[in-house]
């Protein structure tokens, strides 16, 4: 790696690319063409299943204001209860970070997070659901930018214990369907003239996998964009939110 190729990349990855060829790691960072915010948007960048996708979702724990990173797959939920038990054994909770405390604490802006290089090392947790794929990749620092690693390499990069963090697979199909079962009977009859009622259920969690709210399925500027809207424009989303949940059910 060479100091023009190196400082021809944005700050963050080239922290990121500093810190992988001080391991003598054999791949660094590569920049897509286009922003990969999502897992979803990731693994179709690259061609790749969702779940090689490394997301670095950051927490604050509230007892010391430490920022907490778990490392799960793209396909996979943190779920809070887990972290909380390994991390907060003073009994006290994880907060939500916002975008200011993580990029404060990181380096980075949310959508480009690494799980490694960060400005103040964090408290790193992996989730164990990462060790299905022989490849995964992540978020280098950019939302452009990714680099290459297995499973097992990130453990090392990092030195952060493996636990298992994640939703249970079975409880998030529920928590799906019950979202879906409660947008439903929201949904209004399209074709009258009363007013368009909205779709929020109030779980306001957006999903990494697929940009949508998990209680609503809208993506953040449909949400922003509500009640400005004609109730035209809301009829239309709402017929774009039956579709967007038929074909999760599929």
């Amino acid at each position: 790696m060479c100091g023009a190729e190196l400082t021809a990349l944005p700050v963050g990855v080239q922290r990121v690319a500093e810190f992988l060829h001080a391991k003598g790691h054999a791949h660094l960072p590569v920049m897509l063409n286009d922003a990969a915010r999502t897992a979803q948007q990731a693994a179709e960048a690259l061609g790749v299943a969702v779940g090689q996708i490394a997301k670095s979702i950051v927490f604050r724990r509230k007892s010391d204001d430490a920022a907490v990173l778990v490392v799960t797959s793209g396909d996979r939920r943190v779920d809070e209860k887990k972290v909380e038990a390994l991390v907060c054994i003073d009994g006290k909770r994880l907060g939500r970070a916002d975008a200011e405390f993580v990029k404060a604490r990181t380096g980075f802006s949310i959508g480009g997070v690494s799980p490694l290089a960060h400005a103040t090392p964090p408290i790193t947790l992996i989730d164990e659901s990462l060790f299905r794929f022989d490849e995964i990749w992540a978020a280098a620092g950019h939302p452009h930018g990714v680099f290459q690693l297995s499973p097992q390499q990130l453990q090392s990069l990092t030195g952060a214990p493996v636990a298992d963090l994640a939703v249970d697979v079975d409880e998030e199909k529920r928590a799906l369907q019950r979202a879906i079962s409660l947008v439903s009977l929201r949904a209004p009859t399209l074709d009258t003239e009363t007013a368009v009622a909205s779709p929020c259920i109030s779980i306001c969690r957006m999903s990494a996998r697929t940009g949508l709210c998990e209680g609503c399925f809208r993506t953040r500027d449909e949400i922003a964009g509500w009640g400005s809207a004609h109730d035209e424009s809301k009829r239309s989303l709402w017929k774009t939110i039956v579709q967007r949940m038929a074909a999760l059910q599929a």
